[in-house]
């Protein structure tokens, strides 16, 4: 689909039907690459799950490390997506617009890597100082030296992903990843077990297999853009060297926010991880297993939401105030279907799901029983968890993030870490009082957005002269 269709296609879309249709052809694709890459990273952990439960405490220990980092990164390149739809949506120097974006994008991508780095190099310091077990920090460091290299090319496929995004055609970015996952569960299988004649790394091999496979999907991406012909003509690798300070600075007033918003997230869920190894390698065992279900069913609603921020955008850049409805509702009652589902699945079959990922075996017994335990919490908050990310995928679309990153730091982490430390020590419910905490920050921040939402042409936040 070219530019002009994919214009015209937005502000056609002025019923539900019409609109619901043209959220899901832009969402289903979305939500199929969030999954296949989450997927990668699944596999990752069914693989570590074998070497035992020891070993997946510490690689649920350093991915709690980067998530937040990771998040906060991906918030801020997230803002090109909003920037660049709404460049598209006013047609006006459009092309120009949107390769300038694209470039300050991968600029920005550039900075934010080298102090993740830094600190996933020093990953064993850093662990310890959480009062974590001394053999847990040095597998955990262990896992990250080969992991770390995830980072630059996994930024750049961001930038590159919510392109094409942006111009409504998502699904390179779904072939691409499905392609990665067999990719990603041969070269990691290789490397940790040491299979057709790769070395045995262990933990390591781990982290180096993602590595490889995320340095191989964003060079696949990047050929995509400079062969295809409607990515092409914005000759979005072009001047790379020219600097763009004023978006640059844009970029970062709007995605700045978008990305604490996301690393406050990001960074309760990694503080759950080390509040868990208090309790001992099985809980944080159990904790990242269930996450990673929890993990895969939220790529639906992150989907939706990416979706939601673009429409909306699109609508946004129109100065069509009843598009701006019509998308972001829209995206609202998909999740909410979606999530229901979802929840019921989890609440009903919790073990099944579980032993997924660990072998039901007496030796793993006590973590799969955190993990039903804490499965089963999850499923309550189902609902509220897609509530927030497209309540906050629709607020991006208007250019509101500031106000969200303030629900974000009150909800998260006032409510919901503040709930799950007392629970969790005074109350003595451990690692259920963890996860209780968590529901409840996941309530409080959806409950805002959605009333910001609800309130946006009274607090001033839709576009002058629609």
């Amino acid at each position: 689909m070219d530019t002009a269709v994919a214009i015209s296609s937005g502000a056609s879309a002025r019923t539900w039907g019409g609109e619901l249709r043209a959220t899901l052809a832009l969402a289903w694709p979305l939500i199929l690459a969030n999954l296949t890459m989450q997927l990668i990273q699944a596999t990752d952990v069914v693989l570590l799950g074998w070497l035992g439960p020891k070993e997946l405490a510490a690689a649920a220990l350093a991915l709690s490390l980067s998530f937040g980092m990771i998040l906060f990164a991906l918030g801020v390149l997230t803002a090109t997506s909003p920037m660049m739809a709404s460049a598209l949506g006013a047609r006006s120097n459009s092309v120009r617009d949107v390769r300038r974006t694209f470039r300050q994008g991968v600029w920005a991508a550039a900075l934010m890597a080298i102090p993740t780095l830094i600190v996933l190099w020093n990953a064993e310091a850093v662990v310890l100082s959480f009062g974590q077990d001394p053999e847990l920090a040095r597998l955990a460091a262990q896992f990250l030296r080969g992991y770390m290299w995830v980072i630059p090319p996994w930024m750049l496929f961001q930038v590159m992903r919510n392109f094409v995004s942006a111009l409504e055609r998502p699904g390179w970015v779904l072939v691409i990843s499905t392609f990665g996952i067999p990719l990603n569960a041969l070269v990691s299988w290789s490397l940790i077990f040491g299979h057709l004649g790769m070395p045995r790394l262990g933990l390591i091999g781990g982290g180096v297999g993602s590595s490889i496979v995320w340095a191989a999907m964003a060079l696949a991406l990047v050929i995509v853009i400079l062969t295809d012909r409607q990515f092409r003509r914005f000759h979005v690798f072009g001047r790379f060297w020219r600097a763009d300070w004023p978006r640059f600075r844009k970029l970062f007033k709007l995605g700045g926010p978008i990305g604490i918003t996301m690393g406050l997230e990001g960074g309760v869920f990694s503080a759950a991880a080390y509040l868990m190894g208090l309790f001992g390698a099985p809980s944080v065992a159990a904790h990242q297993i269930a996450l990673q279900i929890a993990a895969t069913t939220f790529m639906v609603p992150l989907a939706l939401g990416q979706a939601t921020t673009v429409r909306v955008g699109l609508a946004y850049g129109r100065k069509d105030r009843e598009g701006i409805g019509l998308a972001g509702w829209t995206a609202f009652w998909l999740s909410t279907a979606f999530m229901t589902l979802m929840a019921t699945l989890m609440f009903i079959f919790p073990h099944q799901l579980i032993t997924l990922f660990l072998a039901d075996t007496p030796e793993n017994a006590t973590v799969i029983a955190f993990g039903v335990s804490f499965l089963r919490i999850a499923a309550l908050f189902q609902i509220v968890d897609g509530w927030q990310v497209v309540g906050a995928g629709m607020l991006r679309g208007i250019h509101d993030t500031r106000v969200p990153m303030v629900f974000a730091l009150f909800g998260y982490w006032a409510i919901g870490l503040g709930i799950g430390v007392a629970l969790a020590f005074a109350m003595e419910w451990r690692g259920v009082g963890i996860w209780t905490g968590l529901a409840a920050g996941l309530g409080v921040v959806a409950i805002l957005m959605l009333w910001r939402w609800i309130r946006r042409e009274r607090l001033g936040l839709l576009p002058v002269g629609a």
